[in-house]
């Protein structure tokens, strides 16, 4: 068969062939990364597993038990080389005992996304993270970061012991406007000093160029629009500080920001643009838009009363240029998990 018109124009048939032997090879080269994967964590959960189950035979000398896992370090390290760090074995111990047979390890994180689950002691949070790291296809840097945000007890600060027990076992499952929001929004990664002064303008300047994590902060299903986008009205126009596009609800979400407290008068031009989409953006299958007022500061009383009879889709929320205090968001939720009549 002749591979080319000439030595220099390959055929299309040759493009062809060459595309799908390309496309075969990375295919399969991504496959036997996760295959790869998937054996290392079933192999370091079958460590775990005879480390613990040795333990529990009970016949170690006391002294030589408490020095097993620097021993095994140093011996297995001597035969097959790296990999059996004490730290490894440790978590490959910790592996077997978080994840028994019947809650085996996803085939679908690395050892690594793993590594990072397991310095969780509280297992509602461990669960979380590990259903949302699956379904968003976190990165491990995109989880450490998640974690650091404490994102699980900032979503289930907001809930009853029933939602932070289904937030713990499902993930976060968004299927109406209120399941986007957060509180509070956390913008650590622009890494703006406390205390310092910036204008709303360099605010937007600088989540912009932090795209990516700012996406990764708004959660699963936003898709980046636009930015002081022009709401043109009887001649005169306005500008949306931020519009993205949110797949899963089908629907556009404004966001409006401020250095300050939200007025009465934001709410009401918020509501303005967002009767301005639904009338004039929204298409055939788009759902009504969703208005989000993101401030470091809210008065509740005004934004209850400003919001008096409103458009349920408008939400005021706060946000924060630091990560929130943990300590104080796991005391919450261990009150609302420790209720009465619960």
């Amino acid at each position: 068969m002749e591979l080319s018109k000439t030595d220099s124009q390959p055929t299309d048939a040759y493009r062809s062939l060459l595309g799908q032997i390309s496309d075969t090879y990375t295919q399969g080269q991504v496959r036997a990364v996760q295959a790869v994967n998937t054996q290392l964590v079933e192999t370091y959960w079958q460590v775990g597993r005879h480390i613990v189950e040795f333990e529990q035979d009970g016949n170690l000398r006391a002294e030589y038990g408490k020095a097993l896992i620097k021993n095994l370090s140093t011996d297995l390290g001597r035969l097959h080389g790296k990999g059996f760090s004490r730290s490894n074995l440790i978590y490959m111990r910790l592996l077997y005992l978080r994840y028994p047979i019947s809650e085996m390890p996803s085939h679908l994180l690395t050892w690594s996304h793993y590594f990072e689950l397991l310095k969780l002691d509280d297992g509602l949070e461990r669960r979380f993270y590990e259903k949302q790291a699956i379904a968003e296809r976190w990165s491990v840097a995109e989880l450490k970061r998640q974690k650091a945000s404490s994102l699980f007890l900032r979503l289930a600060a907001s809930k009853d012991k029933a939602g932070i027990l289904q937030l713990a076992a499902q993930g976060q499952v968004v299927e109406h406007p209120a399941d986007l929001l957060r509180n509070p929004y956390v913008f650590e990664f622009l890494k703006i000093p406390e205390p310092h002064q910036i204008s709303e303008t360099d605010l937007e300047t600088r989540l912009c160029d932090h795209l990516q994590p700012f996406l990764l902060e708004l959660g699963k299903g936003f898709t980046f629009v636009g930015r002081q986008y022009r709401v043109t009205i009887n001649n005169t126009h306005y500008r949306v500080d931020l519009v993205f596009y949110h797949r899963i609800l089908r629907c556009f979400v404004l966001i409006d920001l401020k250095l300050g407290e939200v007025h009465h008068h934001d709410i009401g031009q918020m509501n303005l643009y967002l009767g301005y989409f639904a009338n004039e953006e929204n298409i055939e299958g788009d759902n009504p838009p969703i208005g989000i007022s993101l401030s470091r500061n809210k008065d509740e009383l005004l934004v209850e009363y400003a919001t008096y009879g409103m458009n349920s889709q408008l939400f005021v929320r706060k946000y924060q240029l630091y990560l929130p205090d943990r300590e104080a968001l796991k005391a919450e939720i261990e009150r609302t998990l420790a209720e009465v009549g619960q």
